[in-house]
């Protein structure tokens, strides 16, 4: 098995910061449930007998007259150790670093920064992470690694005390693959067991699609009852799952806790999923899918270099991991697998992307997500809004990437809304439309930068007089998807920061004409107006949205909104200048005090104040702060004399 090995042939490395905080998590904030590092450690060697299948499609030499696939378990009570094997593909020196001493994972430096130093909470968040090969560290003080590549003559082992470093050395070893031997900590002794160690197995790794084998002794020549001779038996490796791929099994036979497992196998994700969706589709394109939707978003959601996407198998052969020709990217937040019988063994990444058959099973597979997705909604609110709550911002890409199914995916948005006095995104179109007031042939929203912004905006004055429900959209992506989402089971969506006010048959006619009397009682301050901001705004009217505010600011239908302008503006866009119309109330006292000022430099000063406010209000910002600080300054003055 192994060499003899000088100090002087060992090498000592460092492990990567980010590996020192997983280790010292695993350690003490893992512990409750310390039993995963079977579960981990197992699914580790299926899928390195996995990724030998795939290679050796191309050459069969790999197998190396050793083409039975399996995991094996063993554990020495004496000495507490607990060793896990396979002949799968095995590591070189490199990958054993890159592997074992670093995490190769994109914001997992930002990951880090969000550990808050509670083991409770930050168990969570490893979860999100992935827990993998470090959960070794949880059962014990030291771990040794010996692998070979296949198709390799050099073995290396790796071995390490889960502290600041990591020594390598180059051994022999006869075959492929990689074993990993657990020292046992102390306390830890119970995992010595093959009872203990079978019972694992049996609870989380019964799905795993190859033998995974533990050793079971012979018996000895004996004598039966009757005085007949009993043959001895020797001692062989017996496999302990079912060894069975999970997904090419009967519904009928699995239960939600073979399922739940199997999702932890294929994510290494920490939670069991929301939902999961398991069919077998035939006819003109075959395949089966097994679809999951996690409990919470992965870390690093938001990671343009994020690899996503499903595992794929072609007639139960595994293929590549993070399939994402299979997914839209507004679904890549979906685990599973697909497994084809229509695409050849030897596909390649470059190949799906144009295929036919790709393109059948991702729009199968997109239209049973939102299915899925949609039967939550309607039977388990509860658990759709925990969905939404870590997923929405993604879904909300949707309409503007799936035109196809925009209808399907409008059905499952959630909004903030006028009739809740919290930021939950909890109301749907569906439910907006079942409470439409008589008349109202219109669903409205309005965007802001925050929720507070959206849900004090001066726009929302005559629609709260009206108890007409507007919907508060805040999230940055808002703006960029209700351009694309400009209609729902036949209803406008309308945004109310956006051209003329037109509430239609909800205006009877005695207001129409109190508006026209307050409209004449302040004829020509339009024109004044006007003339006092020339430059500043493309127009001036008069407004009846506005009950308690002055002026307000709406964007012309044809030109780019406020909230779209600093979308583009923060991805480094060019954005064009649009001036904006500006709106009076011809109701309020200071509109009216404006309109009888005479003093023309004083009015055009108060003009100016009243469109940065109504600036300030819609956008957040200004452009010259200080000038309005000045001229509010110089009018409180004069006012004060």
């Amino acid at each position: 098995m192994e060499n003899a090995m000088t100090a002087a042939q060992k090498e000592t490395l460092g492990f990567q910061t980010e590996v020192k905080q997983l280790l010292n998590l695993m350690i003490h904030s893992l512990y409750s449930n310390k039993e995963i590092f079977l579960r981990e450690l197992v699914s580790n060697a299926s899928d390195a007998a996995d990724k030998l299948r795939f290679l050796a499609l191309s050459d069969g030499n790999l197998y190396q007259g050793d083409a039975n696939l399996r995991v094996r378990i063993s554990a020495d009570s004496e000495k507490g150790t607990v060793t896990i094997s396979d002949n799968g593909i095995g590591m070189t020196r490199e990958e054993v670093i890159s592997s074992l001493g670093t995490i190769a994972k994109s914001g997992t430096a930002d990951f880090f920064k969000n550990l808050t130093g509670d083991q409770a909470k930050d168990s969570q968040l490893i979860g999100q992470f992935g827990v993998g090969f470090y959960s070794a560290f949880i059962v014990a003080d030291s771990v040794t690694v010996r692998t070979r590549k296949a198709g390799e003559a050099k073995a290396i082992e790796w071995h390490s005390q889960g502290e600041g470093e990591y020594t390598l050395a180059e051994i022999g070893k006869e075959d492929r693959g990689t074993e990993i031997i657990l020292h046992l900590r102390e306390d830890e002794k119970e995992f010595a067991s093959d009872y203990r160690l079978k019972s694992i197995v049996t609870k989380y790794s019964d799905h795993i699609a190859i033998p995974v084998e533990m050793w079971e002794e012979g018996t000895p020549e004996s004598e039966g009852p009757d005085g007949e001779k009993i043959v001895a038996t020797e001692g062989q490796w017996q496999a302990i799952n079912r060894a069975t791929a999970l997904w090419t099994r009967d519904k009928s036979e699995l239960s939600d806790d073979e399922y739940k497992e199997f999702y932890k196998h294929v994510s290494h994700d920490w939670e069991e999923p929301l939902t999961w969706a398991h069919n077998k589709v035939e006819g003109k394109t075959e395949y089966t899918s097994l679809l999951y939707i996690p409990k919470k978003a992965p870390f690093d959601l938001w990671n343009r270099d994020r690899q996503s996407g499903l595992k794929l198998y072609v007639q139960r052969v595994f293929i590549m991991d993070d399939a994402e020709q299979f997914m839209p990217s507004y679904l890549r937040f979906v685990k599973g697998l697909l497994d084809s019988n229509d695409l050849p063994l030897n596909v390649s990444r470059e190949i799906l992307q144009d295929n036919k058959v790709t393109q059948a099973i991702r729009k199968g597979c997109t239209s049973r997500v939102l299915k899925m997705l949609d039967r939550m909604g309607k039977n388990r609110p509860e658990e759709y809004q925990v969905f939404w709550n870590e997923f929405g911002q993604v879904m909300k890409e949707g309409p503007a990437e799936d035109f196809a199914h925009k209808e399907d995916i409008a059905k499952l948005l959630r909004f903030a809304s006028t009739l809740s006095d919290e930021s939950t995104q909890n109301v749907s179109l569906t439910d907006y439309i079942e409470r439409m007031k008589e008349g109202q042939d219109k669903i409205y929203y309005v965007v802001a930068d925050s929720f507070g912004a959206a849900k004090n905006s001066p726009h929302l004055e005559i629609f709260r007089k009206k108890g007409i429900e507007v919907l508060l959209l805040s999230d940055r992506v808002d703006e960029w998807m209700m351009s694309h989402l400009t209609e729902f089971d036949g209803k406008q969506l309308r945004s109310v920061t956006r051209g003329d006010l037109d509430l239609g048959s909800l205006d009877d006619e005695q207001t129409k004409q109190e508006q026209a009397e307050a409209e004449k009682a302040v004829e020509g301050l339009v024109e004044r107006v006007n003339t006092a901001l020339t430059g500043k705004v493309k127009e001036v009217r008069f407004t009846h949205r506005l009950t308690d505010s002055p002026a307000c600011v709406v964007t012309d239908e044809n030109d780019m909104s406020s909230q779209m302008a600093k979308l583009m503006a923060s991805v480094g866009q060019a954005v064009p200048e649009a001036l904006p119309i500006f709106e009076l109330n011809p109701d309020h006292q200071l509109v009216q005090h404006l309109n009888q000022m005479q003093d023309e430099e004083k009015f055009a000063q108060w003009s100016e104040v009243l469109l940065d406010q109504a600036l300030l209000a819609e956008r957040g910002s200004l452009k010259d702060p200080a000038g309005f600080v000045s001229r509010l300054n110089k009018l409180m003055l004069d006012l004060s004399k």
